[in-house]
């Protein structure tokens, strides 16, 4: 296993982190903006109110996305033990 390898093996592994967090995270960033406008225009300030519609926007994005992700888990597993059984051989 070279110095290429390793470097390939951990930029596959961002990507692939950053692939399966994208739509939570942009979920997050959206809701939070939304209700962060809604309580200036309103001038509420709860902090259950930030913390509730996003806990129940990320439930929906992955019951939308769970399945995708879930796939993407298993292609990329099944890559790395791949590897680790050619290095063992």
């Amino acid at each position: 296993m070279d110095s290429s390898f390793s470097l390939y093996i951990g930029r596959h592994t961002l990507e692939t982190a950053l692939l399966l967090s994208a739509p939570i995270l942009i979920t997050c960033i959206v809701v939070g903006v939304v209700i962060t406008l809604l309580q200036a225009v309103t001038s509420i300030r709860d902090m259950t109110l930030t913390i509730v519609p996003k806990l129940l926007a990320v439930g929906v994005v992955m019951l939308l996305t769970g399945g995708w992700m879930l796939e993407v888990t298993m292609r990329f597993a099944t890559e790395m033990f791949t590897y680790i059984q050619n290095i063992g051989h």
